[in-house]
């Protein structure tokens, strides 16, 4: 779960309770055409800060949207913002902004990121209540389009103190009017659509535009970019690869050596966002065209393979060549595999941005490393993806920061609350923690094996493991279609093929960490029995931000305690079944969650720092280490025998 918790369980309860009454009431009082007054959104609710502290991470920033934006350009007539590439940008790199002829630097000027370029920057009058999800309502709106990104000027040490400066007018040989510059430096990825740079002063809480860039555009917006594989069955001789560009017209992927295999192409719309009487950000000002997602399935491969590949089209050009390895066929005889929950992204330059992880950076950088060296087959990544909640743009960074790893092995995802999760749209949980988003972007950028659209459960199996992935934002309850399907699925599980049967999903069963909106004794109640029937080894889950391991664990009860082999890690015996034993690893990116106090009889080990769970799987072991990202060290490891 990416918010912070609440301090009481009765604010908890004050947060659900106002919210459901906050939208019946809308519901029934107005349509999604009639204009709110201010004086009306006030006496509806005064101060929401509360309500949203479990929803979004309160910041200046990420309250930008809600504030009467003020014009200072008169005051500055000196004013102008340069960038480096003036002619156009690639696909990745760093572009340096210079703000020159500014007559008093403050360590309130800031630059924002714009696009598209023509977005409206003005102040949106009488729309305060559409932003309601991005934090505070107590004052009018605010910039029409949220800025991608944005950074303080004083980032740059020179600005504050003027050592670069410059002298603008002259009277009698003498200056009598000089302004002073600066210069920093943002990260900026192919997005397609045309950039901007603007120049703020007065700070985040109360903005005020002084000046502006020209447009810049990207030297190809077609370009075929952000190519991430998947598997689409257990074979291992096929797998998809799904990337994004601007071009609508179908591409290629060229394989193995001679073989090529021709894209489908989708794309979503502003229309296929949720919403309901309150626009959410991915209908309103969070929105940003996606362009057009290629897929296409690569044939005929074998299994623990590499092979080079490469996508694209001759007309818009093609992506470098890539070796990709293949995992190894479900009921082989090893399995090495990295999971984790809840990464997001974690900027490159030193922006503020709508949402930053700040664990992603390194536990991705170390993850790439064991790619290199650890002969990893796969990836499992158990819900809360990119954090994107409705601020389209952020897709596309979190692509580029996976694609190192995500480019050459099977990366595989399941649905999290902010994927999926909003009001009146079918949801478990009545949160509108995906912004708006409601799968769509999910599900089109990571095809996973699944039977249906908005069905995102599925199974498959690398090596000696049988993977059983769930939706815990979509029905679980007893009869429902998901229920009965991971009854049959784990039920059809052939042991002596795949001797490990792993669970996985993204709301935890247990955590000792007091967060809001876990899955609840309901779940546990419903879906872990099947576990336990079903002898279910080991049980993954993420949405706390933290490492949790129990013991065999079964209504709250430990039916087991692992003992220690010669090495001094901790084995449990899987010949002898008593329980699933459960590990949140949430930890790969959002802000740590602390432990309580309360220690748990069922909890064995709790660490709070960032990484991920490595695996090796033989048929008679299952070796589970997890690897702390910024170190690399293995902080926890345990084995379960069979």
């Amino acid at each position: 779960m990416s918010s912070r918790s609440l301090s009481s369980m009765e604010s908890c309860k004050v947060l659900k309770y106002v919210s459901l009454l906050l939208i019946l009431f809308l519901s029934l009082h107005f349509s999604t055409s009639e204009t709110l007054s201010p004086s009306l959104l006030h006496r509806v609710i005064t101060d929401t800060k509360v309500l949203h502290s479990n929803f979004t991470a309160i910041s200046e920033f990420r309250t930008i949207n809600r504030k009467i934006l003020g014009d200072c350009s008169a005051s500055n007539p000196f004013i102008r913002v340069n960038v480096t590439s003036n002619s156009s940008l690639s696909d990745d790199g760093f572009v340096t902004v210079t703000v020159t002829g500014v007559s008093k630097p403050s360590d309130d000027d800031w630059v924002a990121m714009i696009s598209p370029s023509n977005s409206d920057v003005s102040s949106c009058v009488l729309t305060e209540f559409f932003y309601l999800q991005t934090g505070d309502t107590a004052k009018l709106p605010l910039l029409c389009h949220y800025p991608i990104k944005a950074q303080y000027m004083s980032k740059d040490p020179n600005y504050l103190s003027c050592k670069n400066k410059e002298c603008k007018k002259y009277q009698n040989g003498t200056c009598v009017a000089s302004t002073c510059s600066g210069s920093i430096q943002f990260h900026v990825v192919n997005i397609r659509s045309d950039i901007e740079f603007v120049f703020f002063s007065n700070g985040f809480l109360k903005p005020c535009l002084v000046g502006r860039s020209k447009p810049l555009s990207f030297s190809n917006p077609k370009s075929p970019l952000y190519g991430h594989l998947s598997s689409i069955d257990s074979s291992g001789t096929s797998m998809r690869l799904t990337w994004v560009s601007g071009d609508m017209k179908p591409q290629q992927i060229q394989y193995a050596n001679g073989k090529t295999v021709t894209s489908t192409v989708t794309t979503f719309s502003k229309a296929d966002m949720c919403s309901s009487v309150v626009p959410s950000p991915a209908k309103d000002f969070g929105w940003h065209d996606p362009g057009y997602i290629h897929s296409a399935v690569m044939t005929g491969l074998a299994p623990s393979r590499k092979f080079p590949y490469r996508y694209g089209s001759n007309s818009v050009g093609w992506s470098k060549q890539i070796m990709f390895k293949t995992p190894p066929v479900g009921g082989s005889n090893e399995l090495r595999f990295i999971a984790f929950g809840d990464m997001g992204k974690t900027p490159l330059d030193a922006s503020e941005e709508h949402y930053i992880q700040p664990g992603a950076l390194s536990v991705i950088n170390a993850i790439a490393k064991d790619v290199d060296s650890k002969n990893i087959d796969s990836i499992f990544h158990i819900g809360d993806i990119s954090y994107a909640t409705g601020f389209l743009a952020e897709w596309e960074f979190f692509f580029h920061l996976i694609n190192p790893v995500a480019s050459r092995i099977s990366y595989m995802t399941a649905i999290g609350n902010h994927e999926r999760d909003y009001i009146s749209s079918g949801s478990m949980y009545i949160t509108p923690d995906s912004g708006g988003e409601c799968g769509v972007p999910y599900e089109t950028y990571f095809p996973m094996p699944t039977s249906a659209k908005d069905k995102p459960w599925y199974s498959i199996e690398h090596g000696s493991v049988h993977f059983t992935v769930i939706s815990t934002e979509h029905d679980w309850s007893k009869n429902s279609e998901q229920y009965e399907w991971m009854r049959k699925d784990m039920a059809s599980v052939n042991r002596q093929k795949t001797p490990w049967l792993i669970f996985t999903g993204h709301r935890p069963m247990y955590t000792s960490s007091h967060s809001f909106l876990n899955s609840g004794s309901k779940f546990i109640d419903t879906v872990e029995p099947l576990l336990f029937q079903n002898k279910v080894d080991l049980a993954l889950f993420g949405h706390t931000h933290n490492y949790e391991r129990t013991c065999s664990v079964f209504q709250n009860e430990c039916k087991a305690l692992p003992t220690k082999d010669k090495n001094g890690v901790d084995k449990y015996d899987g010949r002898n079944y008593s329980a699933p034993v459960q590990v949140v690893i949430g930890m790969a990116g959002f802000t740590l969650d602390k432990f309580s106090t309360n220690d748990k009889s069922w909890s064995l080990k709790r660490i709070s720092e960032f990484g991920y769970l490595r695996v090796y799987a033989t048929r008679n072991d299952l070796n589970v280490e997890f690897v702390v990202s910024n170190t690399t060290q293995v902080k926890d490891s345990f084995r379960i025998t069979k």
